[in-house]
């Protein structure tokens, strides 16, 4: 759907994913793998690498109001930039006071009345999405000086999950904005 959302934007078209099966090499249909697709109005490549989930042991809350990050781009140089900076393993991302997402992530915030995400993000990821369909998490407004209601932050996209546990205490967040 994301695919081809981006292509009616930017192109008024869409593709037909199907054929994506048929480009992935056999040796790579087992097993966890991210699946790198780069198109323009059509199917240019796919490149398939071991996922390995990231170790996680600081996060900084940074202020990032010039990036913009509607479409999965490939170029991510000013994310990879912002993450450099903060000399963190991964960032929260603010954007004109409101919680967004990390650098890899979407973000799901733990409070003793349930589980929410923010209603501002820079990616509109399909693991946010599923999770929200489902019921299993919420839409919320946060902003920055919210942070304090919450327990926890888990990091989700298309490879991690609630259950994966990627996740940091809200009291070990480093405040860099």
């Amino acid at each position: 759907m994301r695919v081809n959302r981006t292509l009616q934007q930017f192109f008024g078209t869409s593709i037909d994913l199907s054929v994506l099966a048929q480009l992935i090499p056999e040796d790579k249909k087992s097993g966890l793998y991210k699946c790198r697709v780069l198109y323009n109005t059509r199917i240019v490549s796919v490149e398939c690498t071991p996922y390995q989930f990231r170790s996680i042991q600081s996060v900084g809350v940074v202020n990032a109001n010039h990036i913009s990050y509607d479409y999965k781009y490939a170029d991510r140089s000013d994310l990879n930039r912002l993450l450099e900076k903060s000399g963190c393993d991964d960032m929260i991302l603010i954007k004109d006071r409101l919680v967004t997402d990390a650098s890899f992530a979407n973000l799901v915030f733990q409070s003793p009345n349930g589980l929410y995400t923010p209603t501002s993000y820079l990616l509109r990821g399909t693991k946010r999405e599923y999770l929200l369909d489902k019921g299993l998490i919420q839409e919320r407004e946060i902003r920055q000086e919210d942070l304090t209601q919450y327990e926890r932050v888990f990091f989700i996209n298309a490879l991690i999950d609630l259950e994966d546990n990627i996740s940091m205490d809200i009291q070990s967040l480093r405040y860099l904005t």
